[in-house]
């Protein structure tokens, strides 16, 4: 049986980190520009699929870096009249290796924080090493990009169930027309990493462990924050 462990913040430091951009949680605010044509998604990394089992890992240290936190509030309070919903927000910490969980699941409603593996784009990482080097918004650049996401319409593609993001930042504002979405690979496993001391790499997406994809897709659901930087 896989583990499941999630940790919380301090419920006084994160109300209070809210209290700063507004306080209460918002209604349902614009609904955002989504593009309904489908790009073709890129191949991964040729990993052995059958080293790879999903699975959810607990979290490693105390969780969401404060500086990282405080760049993810303020860019809430920015792209507030985006927002749909401000209940749940997604932070990619791209100062760990791959090898670590770093993709955060926030609940903004009481602090609780649930961490998972996430890749990063080979253009990123171009020798392999496990550490994300650079960001880009580069059309062919096969590389991550840094700032805030809208989480948009979920689809089925080339890697099955989906979630489009909508870039919301000059660094990302090319995620739409690079494809650059929320799906699961085998090679983002605790078999991968126990094996080659790290993920895969996608190339610019957020691909996360199978095992996590429909924890991913149905707490981030539409209209929600994901907040992509290194602290």
């Amino acid at each position: 049986m896989n583990d499941i462990s999630s940790i919380r913040l301090s419920r006084r430091g994160f109300t209070t980190g809210l209290a700063c951009f507004g306080a209460a949680i918002p209604a349902m605010a614009a609904t955002p520009r989504i593009g309904t044509a489908e790009a073709p998604l890129p191949d991964e990394d040729p990993i052995d699929p059958t080293r790879a089992r999903g699975s959810v890992i607990a979290p490693v240290g105390a969780g969401v870096p404060p500086a990282l936190m405080a760049k993810a509030l303020a860019a809430m309070q920015v792209h507030n009249r985006r927002l749909w919903s401000r209940d749940v927000i997604a932070i990619a910490d791209f100062g760990l290796p791959s090898a670590n969980p770093r993709f955060h699941l926030v609940d903004v409603l009481n602090g609780r924080t649930t961490t998972l593996l996430v890749s990063h784009g080979k253009g990123s990482d171009p020798a392999h090493s496990g550490m994300l080097k650079r960001f880009s918004g580069v059309i062919g650049s096969e590389a991550t990009s840094r700032g805030a996401y809208l989480t948009a319409d979920p689809y089925v593609g080339q890697h099955g169930r989906s979630r489009r993001l909508e870039g919301l930042d000059p660094d990302n504002r090319t995620a739409l027309e690079r494809a650059i979405v929320i799906h699961s690979a085998w090679y983002v496993a605790p078999d991968v990493v126990a094996k080659q001391g790290m993920c895969g790499r996608s190339q610019g997406c957020f691909a996360v462990s199978p095992a996590d994809l429909d924890q991913v897709l149905t707490r981030l659901g539409p209209g929600r924050l994901l907040y992509a930087d290194r602290a």
